[in-house]
């Protein structure tokens, strides 16, 4: 079909929906809306706020279009809006975190993953190492030049003629051109830069200067490792032989839109005319119910921009890191009596009869302490004289320091206190070593003594497994800006990992397991309770077969962001929501989660009576309630409850923003294996179609 047939096309159904036709609202909307994804989500990084900047998008245009008198316009007009739209999203300071790049992994997991541009948006489209090194590169470019990629990206692949194009940036195609070349030009140098910080070996001299980078991809560096690419002979090497960004970006497809958003923006071109009720959909407000609350629908957990971190380290990306192909949680766990390191996880002792479900062959490469179980207190910490015991690296280490564990298992006689704070320019980082596995078993402690107790602020604790304590594995008191990632802790008594006390403040627990912690009528997977502090986010984590709840939020007094994270087969409830304390009082904030097969509810407000907010949650056949929130005066929005003991037992200010019904045939699979199953190389939750809604079913459950 030529354009002019199209513009003709859309001129009717323009026509029509003038005239009040809520169907050719609804054609004009779905046909155009695969567009604007593409647009908006290139643009921003694939964050999750792509979703809210679309529908934003397209209800503006519903708004305007009674207005719009050139019907043959009607893209190039809507281009222009999502355009707009990005530009006032980037101009928002909060968006300065996707802004951080993975060269310094613990500077980068405190922004927000889930907005990588790479590795959230096109990462599982595309396999070519230079593919992905141009997405990476588009991090590094100005705002302008970041939303002009999107456009251009869309030009490339068909999508938009130049005219359009020039229509978007309200400038003329020649002028347009102009712009374009020099987006590219920016983007080749860039390019350069992302190759050379990846190559190994890395040139030394790039090494020494980036040591003083914070690990943001501000102009200022840009200039500086530009220019050192630019003109050191071993660096420039990396700008050559780069395939033209238009073959990389052909050779990416189409981001497919979620059925969620399909069937929201559908539900907003089904309103109309109806204005006065379009914006109750986006401007998620909790409505006062009037009579019986309403049965959720569709939603939930949706993959269309799957959730993958980026590697911690750039330097370990030669080492190959071991597949596990068995599940995860062992139904029961073993002690072995080994005291040696290995350096495979496959060969290393283990407390658990299967391997860890998290690949933990991402550790550091280099370090200034080293620990290894046959290694003696008495030696310098050295790799060739390296500690024993946790405990002595932990006294010994100093602010911007790394401590490298060794494979093996490790048994310490007493616990292990962290009192050493790093700062925000020199964090200190506790880490697995390359792709070795080191076990913490705490079994030879005391009940009542915790295996690790942190006093401690400004550290990235990563690849570690704590299995076999009598009370808490870990335990972080009053910490502030403290990463966790990619840790399995598991077989421990009362908690896997707890971060409690007044302060509690900007810590991030990522990619990490926290299964069959248990004691009679006790075991928590994840706590973060009894005290205080903003910040905290829990992103990609699962929680399974603990004896109380999965994660629990009880008696802590500020809003935690909960995301993209699974809870199954706990003997209480899959995500406990606060409450506990006439104190604990938070607005929580969880999207993307999933509960299922717990033997209590799947997500309790526990006496929280703070408005909480629910996006894109699944509860499925657990034994109590699916959301159990009749406390809280919460905003929930595309939450999915099936066959449950009881779908909902909600505050009567509380009305979801969906209605209609649902049953377990929605789902493309309710087979659990895969979603139980190993973690993906990077660490990643592993892709599933488990508890997704279909297309069909999803759009047909429309409204507001």
């Amino acid at each position: 079909m030529t354009q002019s047939q199209v513009a003709l096309d859309v001129a009717r159904l323009i026509s029509r929906a003038h005239a009040g036709d809520a169907r050719a609202t609804e054609e004009l909307i779905a046909e155009h809306l695969p567009l604007i994804y593409n647009i908006v989500g290139r643009a921003l990084a694939g964050h999750p706020d792509v979703d809210d900047i679309v529908q934003e998008t397209m209800l503006r245009a519903l708004r305007a279009l009674p207005s719009l008198r050139e019907p043959a316009r009607f893209r190039s007009w809507l281009i222009a809006i999502a355009y707009r739209q990005i530009q006032l999203y980037l101009r928002d300071k909060r968006t300065a975190r996707l802004r951080l790049v993975p060269e310094q992994p613990e500077l980068a997991e405190l922004a927000d993953p889930a907005g990588d541009f790479a590795e959230r948006a096109t990462a599982e489209l595309v396999a070519d190492a230079q593919r992905r090194d141009l997405v990476e590169a588009a991090r590094w470019l100005d705002d302008d030049d970041r939303r002009l990629l999107g456009l251009w990206w869309q030009e490339a692949a068909g999508e938009l003629s130049r005219a359009e194009l020039a229509d978007a940036l309200g400038v003329r195609p020649k002028h347009a051109a102009v712009r374009v070349q020099r987006m590219k030009a920016q983007l080749d140098s860039v390019r350069a830069v992302v190759g050379a910080l990846h190559a190994r070996p890395r040139c030394p001299e790039l090494t020494g200067l980036v040591r003083r980078w914070n690990g943001i991809a501000d102009p200022l560096w840009r200039k500086r490792l530009t220019r050192h690419v630019r003109e050191c002979p071993r660096c420039v090497t990396s700008g050559r032989g780069l395939i033209a960004p238009e073959q990389l970006l052909l050779g990416t497809a189409m981001l497919p839109v979620p059925a969620t958003l399909t069937a929201k923006v559908g539900g907003l071109a089904a309103a109309t005319p109806s204005a006065h009720v379009l914006p109750t959909f986006l401007q998620h407000k909790a409505l006062a119910a009037t009579g019986a609350a309403a049965v959720l629908a569709t939603g939930g957990f949706v993959y269309a921009v799957h959730y993958s971190p980026a590697p911690p380290d750039a330097t370990i990306a030669a080492a190959p890191p071991p597949a596990f192909t068995t599940t995860p949680r062992p139904a029961t766990a073993t002690t072995t009596a080994a005291t040696t390191r290995s350096p495979s996880p496959s060969l290393s002792p283990a407390t658990s009869t299967t391997p860890p479900p998290a690949d933990q062959g991402m550790g550091v490469q280099r370090a200034d302490i080293f620990v290894a179980p046959d290694g003696s207190d008495d030696g310098d910490g050295s790799l060739r004289r390296p500690y024993a015991t946790l405990g002595k690296a932990v006294a010994e280490v100093r602010p911007g320091q790394t401590i490298a564990l060794r494979g093996g298992t490790y048994r310490p006689a007493a616990g292990i206190d962290i009192t050493t704070s790093g700062t925000a320019q020199r964090r200190i980082v506790l880490s697995n070593y390359r792709d070795e596995r080191p076990i913490v078993d705490a079994s030879g402690l005391s009940a009542g003594q915790w295996a690790i107790a942190q006093r401690a602020s400004w550290w990235t604790v990563q690849g570690l497994e704590v299995t076999g304590s009598a009370d808490h594995a870990y335990v972080c008191l009053g910490c502030r800006d403290t990463v966790f990632r990619r840790l399995w802790m598991h077989d421990n008594a009362r908690s896997g990992l707890m971060l409690r006390g007044e302060g509690t403040t900007g810590n991030q627990v990522l990619d990490s397991d926290f299964t069959d912690n248990r004691a009679p009528g006790a075991g928590t997977g994840l706590s973060i309770q009894f005290g205080a502090g903003a910040g905290n986010v829990v992103r990609g984590n699962r929680f399974a077969g603990n004896g109380n709840a999965g994660l629990d939020l009880g008696a802590f007094g500020s809003p935690v962001t909960i995301e993209y994270n699974w809870s199954y087969d706990n003997g209480g409830t899959g995500f406990v929501l606060g409450g506990g304390t006439p104190t604990a009082v938070a607005a929580h904030k969880l999207r993307h989660n999933a509960a299922w097969a717990n033997g209590s509810n799947g997500f309790s407000d526990e006496g929280n009576t703070a408005a909480l907010e629910l996006t894109n949650n699944t509860a499925w056949r657990n034994g109590g309630t699916g959301f159990h929130l009749p406390d809280a005066p919460a905003t929930m929005r595309a939450d999915v409850s099936v066959d449950n003991g009881r779908p909902y037992e909600l505050n009567q200010a509380v009305t979801p923003s969906r209605t209609g019904g649902q049953q377990t045939a929605t789902f493309r699979s309710t087979d659990p294996a895969e979603a139980e199953g190993p973690r993906t190389a990077t660490g990643a939750l592993p892709p599933t179609g488990f508890l997704q809604t279909s297309d069909g079913n999803g759009a047909a459950m429309n409204g507001t």
